[in-house]
């Protein structure tokens, strides 16, 4: 049975640990010392690091991790920098966590960075700074089209496939969603749904890409409601599905 375990760093970041009562594999470790704390609290010898971009809320620490625990496979973006990548990945490859008996295919996902790798199999998806919950990252090297054809990517995945993201963005992005699609009422009720999770102290993730494709503007770019919104927004009409999400992504940038 293998356990997805959410370790907090920094002031939103999520580290995720795969784990069974042995081994270990940690996705995105920007800080090495609460992964190094985990590890030795579960008696858990890491087998692995898989890394999505090259940003230091991902990787910075991936060096002191290896220092505590020792040479393992370091997974990363062959278009990046990654600090002591062993193994350089690209779309189509695949990743074999043998340790933990788990295989994921590599999907090349740019638009965030110019190299950004999301990891897919066995029903999940870890996908860095691409697809947050009701979200997505920031365009700080692609293109709107180069993200919407990465968004559309992960939205064709299964929609039971479950997401892990790697921020605490989810209250902050359903409260854009709303001034896009104020009348949508799965949206009307994730709201309340993750209202109730945080303030139980809980975790907003995972999420299903289900949950995404009814309620995430940044998904939906073909929605009539959506595509209304945007053009509004923008002071023109829109067509295209990069413009609508181009128009939204530079309307969520100044949102407050």
């Amino acid at each position: 049975m293998i356990g997805i375990t959410p370790v907090p760093a920094f002031s939103d970041n999520y580290l995720w640990v795969l784990h069974d009562d042995h081994h270990a594999a940690v996705i995105d470790p920007g800080d090495h010392r609460p992964v190094a704390d985990f590890l030795a609290a579960h008696g858990l010898q890491l087998a692995a690091i898989l890394c999505t971009h090259h940003h230091a809320d991902h990787v910075g620490g991936v060096e002191a991790l290896l220092a505590f625990a020792g040479p393992v496979p370091v997974f990363g973006p062959a278009a990046e920098a990654i600090p002591a990548r062993t193994v350089a990945v690209r779309e189509g490859d695949q990743v074999h966590i043998d340790a933990l008996g788990l295989d994921f295919a590599v999907l090349e996902v740019p638009g965030h960075t110019a190299g950004h790798v999301a990891y897919w199999g066995q029903g999940l998806l870890f996908c860095g700074d691409t697809l947050f919950a009701c979200g997505c990252g920031r365009l700080f090297e692609g293109t709107a089209a180069q993200m919407t054809a990465s968004l559309s990517k992960l939205r064709a995945l299964p929609a039971a496939t479950r997401f892990y993201c790697a921020h605490e963005y989810t209250l902050s992005n359903i409260r854009f969603a709303l001034a896009v699609e104020p009348d949508n009422a799965a949206l009307q009720a994730r709201q309340v749904r993750e209202s109730g999770r945080r303030a139980r102290g809980l975790p907003t993730l995972p999420a299903t890409l289900a949950d995404e494709r009814d309620t995430n503007p940044f998904l939906r770019w073909d929605q009539p409601a959506v595509i209304a919104a945007a053009s509004r927004h923008a002071g023109r009409p829109l067509t295209a599905p990069h413009a609508v999400f181009g128009a939204l992504r530079a309307w969520k940038d100044d949102f407050r």
